[in-house]
């Protein structure tokens, strides 16, 4: 039996890599350890629902701060991902379960319980799965809509690149209010970086997303200390907006083992108050590149900003 708490088997692919040194992390990337009364009960209500959350699978170091607000992301569709991107910590392989037909009406449950305003349900690649999960994801959207009509609903998809364009015209039909796809790194670093993936074909996703509801906010982030330079960064903002996409994210990349990509090199908050600025200039209604920023990191916020600039470039008051 697989044991995902044992990293060789957790990503069975690196296990024969070389390892790579990981760094001491600098000042300002270190955070407090997660903990409180606040996070407990977020905790609580995701194990008693049977949920699993990309903040847990991936080691993100916000988890601290956004569940002791009540704030988890939902990761659906298991916990084994049928990818092996060399920089992510979620579990690989061949996934051992079908999708859970309950699981929808689950999350659904945890998000009214939490209260939450905003939520992000992001899920792990399903190629064994004829849609890529699109149908999962669109029933996962109505249920939550169901429950709790006033919570607004972020999406992180997969890339649905083995499927037909019904998969993805399925989870624009179920009218998310952020559909969020992340490049994750410039195209040169693809064939190291996400070797299943293709750069232009989640580029053209996105676009596609606007084309076929142009009302629907899209989003997307790359992460940087993998060995990009500022060029290439650049170039990626360009595409993005020739995509139309609203919101970009910029992290610093986090070396999970010394088993997954090495990392290149810590950059600096002046750094990203650079591409920041850069971004904005570019036009994005939404911009946030900070070392911590993660896709859903402070989301439900990030929203309303973003709403409030779409009014704003629409002069709505």
């Amino acid at each position: 039996m697989r044991d995902l708490k044992i990293p060789e088997q957790r990503h069975p692919e690196k296990a024969r890599k070389p390892d790579n040194a990981q760094p001491k992390k600098p000042s300002w990337i270190r955070v407090k350890a997660p903990g409180g009364k606040g996070y407990a009960e977020t905790a609580r209500i995701m194990r008693d629902n049977k949920l699993t959350t990309v903040c847990e699978e991936a080691g993100c170091p916000n988890v601290g701060e956004c569940w002791s607000q009540g704030h988890a992301t939902m990761m659906i569709m298991g916990e084994v991902c049928t990818r092996a991107c060399t920089f992510c910590n979620i579990a690989t392989g061949k996934p051992p379960e079908a999708l859970d037909v309950f699981e929808p009406g689950r999350v659904a449950d945890a998000v009214s319980k939490l209260g939450l305003n905003h939520v992000v349900i992001t899920s792990v690649d399903r190629d064994d799965i004829e849609d890529g999960g699109a149908e999962h994801f669109a029933q996962t959207i109505r249920a939550v809509r169901h429950r709790s009509p006033d919570t607004t609903i972020e999406i992180l998809t997969p890339d649905f690149i083995r499927c037909g364009p019904e998969a993805l015209e399925k989870v624009v039909e179920a009218r998310p209010d952020v559909f969020n796809h992340n490049l994750e790194t410039v195209p040169g670093l693809y064939p190291e970086v996400r070797p299943g993936a293709r750069y232009f074909h989640s580029l053209r996703l996105l676009q596609r997303v606007k084309e076929l509801d142009p009302s629907m906010f899209t989003k997307s982030g790359i992460m940087v200390g993998l060995g990009e330079d500022r060029q290439a960064v650049i170039q990626v903002m360009e595409d993005m907006r020739a995509a139309d996409i609203d919101f970009l994210t910029i992290g610093q990349y986090l070396q999970p083992t010394p088993k997954h990509h090495a990392l290149d090199r810590f950059v600096t908050p002046e750094e990203f108050t650079s591409y920041e600025k850069a971004a904005y200039g570019k036009g994005f209604l939404m911009v946030s590149a900070t070392p911590l920023t993660r896709s859903s990191y402070h989301a439900g916020d990030d929203f309303a900003r973003l709403r409030e600039a779409r009014n704003r470039k629409l002069g709505i008051a």
